[in-house]
């Protein structure tokens, strides 16, 4: 008797004892569940880059406004936002802000709110104190002086014809005006509006909250709920045109609310498809409840582990429960048929015979997935990344928790089951899904073509395998951040009940809206240039002159409707002390011996006249550390639709032009370009854990085949159309224009999984079909007709219900749909369509036939 015979014989004669031993470890283990931090956090993702080591050194040596900030933006859409009406009501929105004591408690000290109201209401209060002879008039703050107060300019506003109003926003418009002082006004308005024009379609209001108390990357819950209130509070103010809110804690609360919306849709029709396709191979209202509570412990052993181990919910691990219930309804499906297949073969057997025989038959292939997925995943512990090491230990022991449900666990239940069921008088023979009818048919197909034309199948694998090889070459690995922001519903959603029917979201259209018209002031939409060594030679300003001109032709920085180039750099602070200081102005005239406007010589005095005049302003683009000069930042607006590959790379452009030929270290950093090194290191670490996936599951078939079959060949035969099907599926992603990320690479896991484990059973089926015939073709039909009824239930319940999520209103949620259904179908195609013409050429070329007369028997035995 062989170690299968020997394992199915041990659960049947101790089905009771099982089922208890299994039940008491699974309430301990899942009793961790509750210990689990169920709020999905984004896994961080430390990078080691340069890169990212500079950035940290540049926020430390440089007094960088914006820090411990965020910003709400306030954005309004109307016929004429620069109508006295809309700029009133912009000015009234920042009363109603400050009035609100929560809200106001959120708001950084100085300059809490900026807009083009602020700016227009300042300057006129400045021309009528002017004009009047007040000393020093108020310059509203925009050259260092306190601002008037909110109620002051709604006043001056109030007072001004329309006419004066449209006069005072062409003066502090005008291309050559300098009345914006420290305050840009085009900043604050359209890319695309025309300087001096006293219209335009829309402007925006920044709203600055203090983040100080803030851990990690959330916001402090008074500042997420003073955001919604602003939300609540321009809705109620701004009613003379269209306006909008965007901030980091509105994309939160409306992706949380489309996500939930997303499931009370979705979950029950995937759970009617779940349970209808499980209907139609089952045929048993038990066995589908077997299934479906098998599912749940296994779930519950995931959620368990997690808890005892302290790891908490990540964006990554999602796809894992996913993996499970795709194992564990296949587990479940070739089980019980199995089983059937025995009660079939055998009317005369008992059911624990039946069990016995055809646990035996399953066994061996549903532990080798088992083994070969869990070790695979598992070679992720040696990523250099917690979230990625998780991630292969979750997936390992939820696994490996599959094979104790559906292999132990369940064969004991449903013996125990249908013995009391037929002594009540109920009969529980049913027939195996796919040895007839329309089914049989469909699956016979691989076989019949094996036996035809099995060369053909290989070429054309191998052709759209090779087709899909070029194209995830060229892949898009680029992300998109609207890609996660929330759609608006299909028309077909307005069709459902009231209370189903999902809400409107424009989320994603108006964070498009913000990118392409609005020059953005978040850390995610800058690229810090950081300039080290020997600063204060003749040409370094030069060079960074040079750079900032390569960024102004740069298409990821942002320009700004003047046609000036957004950025921030020791140039730009000496221009801004100089224009306000005469001191300082004389020793630039001195400095600048070409008339350029930029120092060429005796730069230490230059950087010494700034900080002497405006230390704050200095130390934001000059390092002065011991006396010394040390480092410039140069900072870069970006476009707000700019990807981080073409940011990264035209960013590090810049800086090759800053250092070229000279003693000068010039490193391209920021959020952005942090960002893109990080997703392409996640990347490569996921693409090298599927490599060592591959390369162990490989290992073990050829071991297992070769102790088994005494072949050592097949184990790469098996393999191959798993690899067939991530081609394919690299393929259709590219045809799709879905980017292969972090994101979808994780999914792609679940295809990795699934189709090893079709792999395995079809080709383990035939090995074991082929020792007791010989005949490679009838062997192969009947492993098809047998093992593949039970793949196509598995694969069109799976791929169905998870296909339904590519209705989401969440494009994350749509994307997982899709590429986890197309793995799913195209490792199931692979397995019933390529793999039997595979097996049939390698068995014509080993002339494999398997036969032994000991072999013989033992299949004898336990297929009756």
């Amino acid at each position: 008797m062989d170690p299968a015979d020997r394992y199915a014989a041990f659960v049947t004669a101790h089905s009771k004892a099982i089922i208890a031993v299994v039940l008491i470890a699974t309430l301990l283990v899942a009793s961790g569940a509750g210990s689990v931090d169920s709020e999905l956090t984004i896994a961080n993702f430390e990078s080691d880059s340069t890169e990212a080591a500079k950035y940290d050194q540049l926020r430390s040596d440089f007094a960088t406004e914006g820090e411990n900030t965020t910003v709400v933006q306030v954005v309004v859409r109307d016929e004429n936002a620069l109508s006295k009406a809309s700029l009133l009501e912009g000015l009234t929105l920042q009363q109603a802000i400050a009035d609100d004591g929560d809200v106001n408690a959120t708001l950084r000290d100085r300059q809490p709110m900026v807009g083009l109201s602020n700016v227009v209401a300042t300057a006129a209060i400045r021309e009528a104190e002017a004009g009047n002879g007040t000393p020093n008039g108020s310059d509203g703050g925009v050259n260092g002086s306190a601002p008037p107060s909110l109620e002051a300019q709604i006043a001056q506003l109030e007072s001004m014809s329309e006419s004066e109003v449209e006069a005072t926003v062409e003066r502090v418009l005008a291309p050559e005006s300098a009345a914006a002082g420290t305050v840009d006004p085009y900043s604050l308005l359209p890319t695309d509006y025309e300087p001096g024009a006293t219209t335009t379609d829309g402007r925006v209001l920044y709203v600055f909250q203090d983040t100080s108390g803030a851990t990690g990357d959330d916001l402090p819950a008074d500042v997420a709920d003073a955001q919604l209130e602003i939300r609540e509070l321009s809705a109620a103010t701004l009613t003379s045109g269209e306006s909008f809110v965007f901030g980091s804690a509105v994309v939160d609360a409306e992706s949380t609310q489309a996500t939930g919306e997303s499931f009370a849709i979705i979950s029950p029709i995937a759970l009617l498809i779940i349970v209808l396709a499980l209907g139609i191979a089952y045929r048993d209202v038990f066995d589908i409840g077997l299934g479906l509570a098998g599912i749940a412990l296994v779930l519950a052993w995931m959620a368990g582990f997690m808890g005892w181990a302290g790891i908490g919910v990540t964006q990554i691990l999602i796809a894992v429960p996913f993996l499970l219930i795709g194992l564990s309804i296949d587990y479940a499906l070739h089980v019980v048929m199995r089983y059937r297949e025995a009660s079939d073969d055998d009317p005369d057997a008992t059911p624990r015979t039946a069990m016995r025989r055809g646990l035996a038959g399953v066994v061996v292939a549903i532990g080798a997935a088992t083994f070969t997925t869990a070790v695979g995943f598992l070679s992720n512990v040696v990523s250099p990344l917690a979230s990625i090491r998780e991630f292969g230990i979750v997936s390992a022991v939820g696994i490996v928790s599959a094979f104790l449900v559906f292999g132990l666990l369940l064969p004991a239940l449903k013996l125990e089951l249908d013995g009391g069921l037929e002594r009540l008088g109920l009969s529980r023979r049913r027939p195996a899904f796919g040895r007839g009818g329309v089914a049989s048919r469909v699956l016979s197909v691989g076989a019949e073509i094996a036996d035809r034309g099995p060369y053909v199948v290989i070429a054309i694998a191998l052709v759209l395998s090779a087709a899909g090889g070029a194209a995830a070459t060229d892949i898009d690995t680029s992300i998109e951040q609207t890609d996660f922001l929330p759609r608006d519903s299909p028309a077909w959603m307005d069709s459902l009940p009231g209370s189903l029917q999902p809400s409107d979201y424009q989320l994603r259209e108006q964070a498009l809206y913000l990118n392409d018209r609005f020059a953005q002031s978040r850390d995610q939409s800058r690229a810090e240039v950081l300039i080290e060594g020997p600063v204060t030679d003749p040409d370094t300003l030069e060079r960074v002159a040079a750079g900032r001109d390569r960024a102004a032709n740069a298409s990821s920085a942002q320009t700004l409707a003047n046609g000036r180039l957004q950025a921030t750099g020791p140039l730009e602070t000496i221009e801004s002390v100089a224009a306000d200081n005469e001191t300082v102005a004389a020793v630039v005239d001195d400095a600048d011996t070409d008339g350029d406007g930029v120092p060429e010589e005796n730069l230490a005095a230059v950087y010494d006249a700034v900080y002497a005049a405006d230390p704050s302003a200095a130390a934001e683009t000059i390092n002065r550390a011991d006396g010394e000069y040390r480092s410039l930042r140069l900072s870069v607006g970006l476009s707000g639709g700019a990807n981080t590959a073409t940011i990264t790379e035209e960013m590090r452009a810049v800086a090759t032009t800053i250092e070229s030929d000279s003693g000068l270290t010039v490193t391209a950093t920021g959020q952005p370009i942090v960002e893109e090194l990080v997703q392409q290191g996640l990347l490569e670490t996921l693409v090298q854990g599927f490599a060592i996936t591959f390369a162990v599951i490989l290992a073990f078939l050829t071991a297992t085949f070769w102790l088994r079959y005494r072949t050592l060949s097949l184990g790469a035969v098996v393999i191959a159309p798993v690899l067939f099907a991530q081609a394919w599926l690299f393929g259709t992603m590219y045809l799709a224009g879905i980017p292969f990320t972090s994101e979808t690479a994780i999914i792609a896991a679940i295809g990795i999984g699934i189709g090893v484990d079709y792999a395995i059973h079809v080709g383990e089926r035939f090995l074991e079909e082929e020792r007791a015939r010989g005949d490679p073709i009838a062997s192969l039909r009947r492993a098809v007709r047998g093992t593949g009824g039970a793949l196509l239930a598995s694969a069109v319940t799976t791929a169905a219900g998870f296909g339904v999520l590519v209705f989401a209103l969440v494009p994350s949620l749509r994307r997982f749909g899709f590429v986890t259904s197309v793995a799913i179908a195209y490792a199931f195609l692979a397995s019933i369509v390529v793999l039997p013409s595979l097996l049939a050429v390698w068995a014509r070329y080993t002339d494999y036939d398997g036969t032994d007369d000991d072999a013989t028997d033992d299949l004898a035995d336990t297929t009756g």
